[in-house]
């Protein structure tokens, strides 16, 4: 039986340091104003929405928090989002820089239901870059400097008449992140992302990294029988770009609709969750066919080692 679930995703173009979170969060209201105008039940808004990406600049921990960090959620700044949603009846997902109520860091998604209320959260886990100053590189990739690996695993939500999964940016490219999801019946998984157009370690070819990254949301969309919604905040930030992309997938590995620009870009699919039951029954039956009895050395191991020892016989 048919489950539809009408869903927008809303890329952002670039947040420059002089854009205060009151511009910022003006221009979410726009979208959100489109999505309504598209009869849309869920809005997915991109990975540290409120501000750019900071984790480019070095800087010390302390002046991080005091410029780009969130002390509660919501605050006064970001109020007026969840009012304008709750008076439309719409529900969201809002990634943005957190300090937690004791005191420690992350990179934090949300999902608000449509009564206002934040029904979920998730913590990032896959924190890319690193933590040090690399003096040679054209920017730098500090998440690891500024966020704790999160502590909440990869919940899954159900709300809106639908069960939803969380995860952010880089954990996109992990399968085990949506295996999880997948291991608890998730129909859609959600993210933001700010994804840079070029790659500080190696000279990769810009064009690989918008197919890495819509490989990685297909592959999660078919191989565990859900949809997928990826919005990313994209680019040229004060001279730094990032890819677009945004994106919804659905559980065929197909992508359903995709942006086209760089910018501001409500794009919408009314979705039937129902889809991805033809997959849980039979392809990707999990309870059928999988053997974790054999699948030890991927909680065993952290890094690559030594294949284990051949049997013979």
């Amino acid at each position: 039986m048919s489950r539809k679930l009408a869903l927008a995703v809303a890329q952002m173009g670039p947040v420059h340091l002089a854009d205060g979170r009151k511009k910022v969060v003006g221009r979410l209201l726009e979208m959100l104003k489109e999505a309504k105008a598209r009869s849309a039940d869920f809005v997915v808004f991109p990975e540290l929405a409120l501000t750019t990406f900071f984790p480019r600049y070095w800087m010390s921990q302390e002046e991080a928090v005091a410029k780009y960090f969130e002390k509660s959620m919501p605050n006064p700044d970001v109020q007026p989002l969840f009012d304008a949603a709750k008076a439309a009846g719409i529900g969201f997902y809002l990634g943005y820089a957190e300090i937690a109520k004791d005191g420690h860091h992350y990179n934090t998604a949300i999902i608000v239901d449509k009564s206002g209320a934040i029904a979920g959260k998730y913590r990032k886990i896959h924190l890319p870059g690193h933590s040090h100053h690399i003096e040679s590189a054209p920017f730098q990739h500090l998440e690891k400097k500024f966020f704790e690996v999160g502590n909440l695993g990869f919940p899954v939500v159900e709300t809106m008449g639908a069960k939803i999964g969380m995860c952010i940016c880089n954990d996109r490219r992990w399968p085990e992140t949506w295996r999880v999801m997948g291991l608890q019946s998730a129909e859609l998984g959600v993210l933001g992302y700010n994804t840079p157009s070029v790659n500080i370690h190696w000279p990769e070819p810009v064009h690989l990294r918008m197919q890495s990254h819509l490989l990685s949301l297909q592959a999660a969309a078919y191989q565990n029988a859900m949809w997928v919604a990826a919005a990313g905040k994209c680019g040229a930030e004060d001279g730094f770009h990032m890819i677009g992309g945004s994106a919804i997938v659905q559980p065929s590995g197909e992508i359903a609709a995709q942006a086209v620009t760089e910018g501001d870009e409500v794009i919408f699919a009314n979705i039937d969750l129902a889809l991805g039951d033809t997959f849980r029954q039979h392809v990707f039956n999990f309870a059928k066919h999988r053997r974790p009895e054999h699948y030890g050395l991927i909680t065993e191991r952290v890094g690559a080692g030594p294949p284990l020892p051949p049997v013979t016989e």
